[in-house]
């Protein structure tokens, strides 16, 4: 008879449940609340306790068991994850007028005058989605390229931080329900990582940068129980249920995730108006050295959902938050030599190699010069002392040259060379332009930058196809264009260093997933100069195929969205190049989409323009817009006498009176969806 039907065995389920109940309480205070009530002695009696029961009765141990955050053997590779919706990145502002400018746009477009908005520390970490189904941690999905992920539940479930399970009346207490989505931001402290680092370093090993890369490198460690080693935190700040903002409010969100036993950052404020905002970010700068944890800066978020959902999103951002970035953090230390390297499209890039200098907890010893306009303007020679600036992502830069007696001046002045220094071709300079070009098109450092951009993630998103493994392959002569990625067989990457079987065989599948990805991503991964991501979907929307593309004049090149001169005189010239036009052609037998959805204007409301105010019921902002302009309408943020009609939903604001004063016809959504018919 098994112990959880024999009578005892009721009893030793009651005793199981209050241990485990008891550990998960002083794992909260202690790694949530981070004020324990007990000593690391006793909470291990009361684990071994919990161990040595489990130990005997294995029937009666469960998945969300404080026992079971480490499991599972080491994992071989990590399995992709579609998100609930995308997790987009945000945009960036570095001064008080900028930010003004976008608060003063979110006022513009909502036609409110009170804003309310919530302030919060831009933790230095990586983003992560946890999923709960009935109360039970079931998912962790990295941010990946904001549409799709990696799996690494095994490793998310060793945070402590993380529970893996939240009781059903702790939930309702907190007004969340069973199901739900977490995402917030995973890091590692600066205590944990200065311990994790100097056991690196006593046992020969390399160390990490900072933090943000130990945090990554520990998230992504194939090896459960070495993500267990390392103390990870994570600071839950938006709930979803299917895929949406669950309340009303930004700032509820943040108190039913701490009601609901998440860690949640305390530092943040609800700001009533821009002077609250800014009173805050200079607040918490003088606390920026004396945190815990890494910070560049702060976010502020609209606090309403509605407004949020009207103001909607960009191309790859929320127009109802921003960061703030505190400024760089600076360090002095000399220029020993200038180096040049080679770009994808051929750029030559003047970097300054230094004598290391440790800035925000990175130790740099190469910094950006950008052209020969910075260096004249900056007046930099080899042998001077500069001033050194990095700030969140921002790669390294030499801001000044330091002339004091301290720091006397160098002696020898740096040219650019005529010759690539990696294929030894013509280096020339476009009159007008401040970048130096080498023009030879098969240069080795073009090809491993195009193959690095094609197989990145925003692009073919093709893992594992790194540095290291792009380098051998264009070392050997295995891949000689980005189509040639598409010809490698298992023998080829067999014979490459570090690479087993089973990574060979990750790699190859996928390249093979990667030719399922759509037109826009194929355009993108062609490297047409002055074509991102953006533009490479508006291509792809616009002309519906490749071959559509490819034979498209300069007149209706500048048709398309967002195309101006300079762009599709790129893009001439990049099909005009016949090795160009052969490389489609290979691509085009290796089997991509070559082929995608047209995106037919209709003209229903062609020549009307619209401005969309307040809440609707039926539609978020975006799908509002997007309907009018497929029928051919146009819609502008604010009201004039060009508008033909004013669609007001509740709590209308400002543009519903201006459309009145003007006399512009004013619609609901009703009405709006009939002028679709």
């Amino acid at each position: 008879m098994s112990a959880a039907k024999h009578p005892k065995g009721k009893d030793l389920e009651k005793k199981l449940d209050a241990v485990r109940e008891k550990i998960r309480h002083h794992e909260y205070r202690y790694y949530v609340l981070d004020n324990p009530e007990i000593s690391d002695a006793q909470f291990d009696v009361l684990m071994n306790e919990l161990k040595a029961i489990e130990a005997e009765h294995p029937e009666l141990i469960t998945p969300d068991s404080p026992t079971q955050r480490v499991g599972g053997k080491p994992r071989e590779g990590f399995v992709k994850a579609q998100h609930s919706s995308p997790m987009l990145s945000l945009d960036n502002t570095y001064n008080e007028d900028d930010l003004r400018n976008w608060e003063r746009r979110v006022h513009e477009l909502t036609g409110r005058s009170d804003v309310d908005y919530v302030c919060e520390l831009k933790l230095d970490g990586m983003s992560l989605a946890l999923r709960y189904e009935d109360g039970q941690l079931v998912r962790g999905i990295t941010r990946g390229d904001g549409s799709i992920g990696e799996d690494v539940t095994l490793n998310v479930r060793t945070v402590r931080s993380i529970p893996l399970s939240i009781p059903k009346d702790k939930l309702k207490k907190a007004g969340v329900p069973a199901n739900f989505e977490v995402r917030g931001e995973m890091l590692m402290p600066l205590a944990a990582f200065k311990k994790m680092n100097d056991e690196r370093a006593a046992h020969g090993l390399s160390t990490f940068a900072n933090p943000r890369n130990a945090t990554a490198g520990t998230v992504r460690q194939l090896e459960p129980s070495i993500t267990a080693q390392r103390r990870l935190d994570y600071f839950g700040y938006m709930l979803l249920v299917d895929g949406r903002t669950y309340f009303d409010r930004h700032w509820r969100t943040l108190e039913a995730l701490d009601a609901a036993g998440f860690k949640v950052n305390s530092y943040r404020t609800l700001a009533k108006n821009f002077d609250e905002v800014w009173r805050f970010i200079e607040k918490e700068e003088k606390k920026r050295e004396s945190l815990p944890y890494e910070i560049d800066g702060i976010v502020v978020k609209v606090d309403r959902t509605p407004l949020q959902q009207e103001l909607g999103f960009t191309g790859k951002a929320p127009r109802w938050a921003i960061a703030y970035k505190y400024a760089a953090r600076g360090g002095i230390t000399q220029v020993e030599d200038i180096l040049v390297q080679v770009g994808r499209t051929g750029k030559l890039t003047p970097v300054a190699a230094l004598t290391p200098v440790p800035i925000g907890g990175t130790t740099v010893s190469r910094a950006t010069l950008h052209n020969m306009d910075e260096i004249e303007r900056l007046g930099v020679k080899i042998g001077d002392w500069v001033e050194v600036e990095r700030g969140g992502d921002v790669i390294p830069k030499v801001t000044r040259v330091v002339d004091d007696k301290d720091h006397p001046r160098g002696h020898k002045e740096f040219h650019m060379p005529e010759r690539c220094p990696v294929c030894g071709g013509h280096v020339i300079r476009t009159e007008g332009e401040a970048d130096h070009r080498c023009v030879n098109a098969n240069c080795p450092a073009k090809l491993r930058e195009t193959i690095l951009h094609f197989a990145s993630r925003h692009v073919m998103n093709i893992e594992g196809m790194g540095d290291a493994l792009v380098n051998q392959l264009t070392d050997k002569g295995l891949v000689k264009n980005v189509a040639g990625i598409y010809k490698l067989t298992k023998d080829d990457l067999l014979s490459l260093e570090r690479m087993g079987d089973k990574s060979a065989q990750n790699v190859l599948d996928e390249i093979e997933a990667s030719k399922k990805l759509p037109l826009e991503r194929v355009i993108f991964g062609l490297g047409i100069r002055f074509v991102g991501e953006r533009t490479a979907q508006f291509l792809a929307e616009h002309f519906g195929s490749m071959d559509a593309l490819m034979q498209a004049n300069l007149e209706e090149l500048q048709e398309v969205n967002e195309v101006g001169p300079r762009i599709a005189e790129s893009i001439l010239e990049f099909f005009a190049e016949p090795k160009n036009r052969e490389l489609v052609e290979q691509l085009r037998k290796a089997g991509l989409a070559f082929t995608g959805k047209k995106k037919e204007r209709g003209t229903k409301l062609a020549g009307k323009t619209f401005v969309l105010t307040g809440t609707l019921g039926h539609f978020t902002r975006d799908e509002a817009k997007k309907l009018i302009e497929d029928a051919g309408g146009r819609v502008s943020g604010s009201v004039s006498k060009k508008t033909d009609y004013v669609v007001a939903g509740s709590e209308a604001g400002s543009k519903l009176d201006k459309a009145k004063e003007l006399g512009v016809a004013v619609i609901d959504e009703e009405e709006m969806a009939r002028l679709l018919r």
